[in-house]
């Protein structure tokens, strides 16, 4: 019994340590992506609509040679000094950050000097995806199957029907558990796969949210499976409710909808969600066990009965916590049509359903069946054996989430103001513009010095311009708000286009700072 209330405790210390966060998403950067400069900027700076950690930051030059780079996060922001002696043409910054939901976020963006030349991103490979997306589902084959089956065999059935399938899945888990913390720490650091064998990527992956949630993973799953040589006992049957209850603080303790707002409603939705599953799923391999045996004994009616009196309001409680996180993630109905996440779900959904028929045809079809002759239960085989199979392509499908970000995080990046960050050797301004679209906007200038100290200004004015429309330059005077930022309010952008911008910062009566820049309203 130590060992049980022992990893019991691990399990939800684990989990509770683990912070509540969203899915970073990029949401502009200065200078902008496919911008042409007429000199070179002494930094990049890459908004994020959260806190990062760059992990992962490299420039290509226009002449193809790699380049060393100093990288700063500072708030949501990730600053990228260049060096001073870039060439002309098209230069390439590649990027890797890891969000605070754990999951690694990446791209790049190209900006030119002077023209526009030849430089692509370096290509990568979808080998390691495919290896990510293979042990997310050897996951979940270890925290559904597997010690779903394990409860089941502890608390339902009789004996060890199913077997094979369930420790084969506690196995697959438990390997696929550690490959994902390798792995996730090879995506973080933009290693090879050899990397592996180093332990920086496996340092990092424990730094992330994964690092908690496959913790509690393989806890679950020791319990399971020390419990499986004698589920009848009564020790393998607090082990297996500790387990189950862990297939749920492990999924809520990572991830895309444990990590949303609000957190009272998403991270016990994603723990009763998981917990449900699990009965359901796990049952599903001592069942077709038992029916193949077809015996004349009461055994199979009797489990189907044990097993469909809690069923029913375990299926309950999974489209009911399955809805809310819909809900919560979607944002809007359309969002399962224009989205890649909405695709997925409703590709889920489709097969659930399916899954949710089968289910229905057991319960009122086939088990009064063998509950009349526990001989007869060929159909119900079936049956089951086709809730298995949609099980593993809900599995597959499921994995996929990990390489798209959830519509309510994309949403984000539609109602953020715009942010213009100027740097110059005597001083630099970062703006935000808000909405940045045509209409009324407001500005809000932040005043530094070159080592970001405030900078001491007794005056600011903004003058605006847009050339292309013959939009001569328009003034307006700044004013020192409470917070210490300087406020421009309801400026009018009658039109579209590339803004030009000059802040005046004076010092004194006889002596200014001048920063100038562009940014486009949209």
């Amino acid at each position: 019994m130590r060992w049980v209330a022992s990893l019991a405790v691990l399990l939800l210390a684990v989990c509770l340590a683990t912070a509540a966060h969203a899915h970073a998403v990029l949401l502009g950067a200065e200078p902008a992506d496919g911008s042409v400069l007429a000199a070179a900027p002494k930094m990049v700076v890459l908004r994020f609509n959260e806190v990062v950690a760059p992990t992962a930051v490299s420039l290509l030059d226009a002449a193809g040679k790699p380049r060393d780079v100093a990288v700063q996060a500072v708030d949501q922001s990730v600053q990228v000094t260049l060096p001073a002696d870039l060439p002309q043409g098209t230069q390439v910054i590649s990027y890797r950050v890891v969000s605070q939901d754990g999951h690694p976020v990446a791209g790049s963006l190209l900006f030119s000097i002077g023209v526009v030349t030849g430089s692509a991103a370096p290509s990568g490979s979808n080998t390691l995806d495919v290896l990510i997306w293979l042990a997310r589902i050897g996951v979940y084959l270890g925290l559904f199957i597997g010690i779903g089956g394990a409860f089941f065999a502890a608390w339902i059935g009789k004996g060890h029907a199913g077997g094979a399938v369930i420790l084969g899945s506690l196995g697959i888990g438990l390997v696929s558990a550690l490959v994902s913390l390798g792995l996730q720490g090879i995506d973080l650091l933009n290693l090879p796969l050899s990397g592996l064998a180093t332990r920086a990527p496996w340092a990092g992956a424990l730094g992330t949210s994964l690092g908690p949630s496959m913790l509690i993973a393989i806890a679950a799953m020791l319990i399971a499976m020390i419990g499986w040589r004698n589920p009848s006992s009564g020790a393998a049957r607090i082990g297996a409710a500790v387990a189950i209850v862990g297939v749920g603080l492990a999924l809520a303790a990572s991830g895309h909808a444990a990590t949303a707002s609000p957190q009272w409603l998403t991270r016990p939705a994603v723990f009763a969600h998981g917990v449900g599953l699990a009965y359901w799923i796990g049952a599903l391999a001592p069942l077709a066990a038992t029916a193949w045996r077809r015996q004349n004994d009461d055994t199979l009616p009797w489990t189907l009965r044990r097993f469909s009196n809690v069923a029913v309001p375990v299926v309950g409680l999974i489209a009911l916590s399955g809805l809310a996180l819909a809900i919560v993630q979607l944002e809007s109905f359309g969002a399962l049509i224009d989205t890649r996440y909405g695709n997925i779900l409703a590709l889920k959904l489709g097969l659930v359903l399916l899954l949710l028929a089968l289910a229905a045809l057991n319960r009122f079809v086939f088990t009064p069946a063998v509950a009349r002759n526990a001989g007869n239960a060929k159909p119900l085989l079936r049956s089951i054996v086709g809730e298995c199979v949609l099980a593993l392509a809900i599995f597959a499908l499921a994995a996929g989430w990990r390489f798209t970000p959830p519509p309510r995080a994309l949403a984000m990046s539609t109602d953020v103001p715009l942010a213009v960050h100027i740097h110059t050797d005597a001083a630099m301004f970062q703006v935000l513009i808000g909405p940045g679209k045509v209409g009324q906007n407001d500005f809000v200038l932040q005043l530094m010095n070159d080592d970001a100290s405030p900078f001491a200004a007794k005056e600011a004015t903004l003058t605006l311009s847009l050339p292309e429309r013959g939009i001569e330059p328009m003034e307006r005077s700044a004013a020192l708000g409470p917070d210490g930022y300087w406020h421009v309010r309801q400026v009018p952008l009658p039109f579209p286009g590339r803004w030009h911008m000059q802040i005046d910062a004076f010092v004194t009566d006889f002596k200014k700072v001048t920063l100038e820049d562009d940014f486009e309203v949209r």
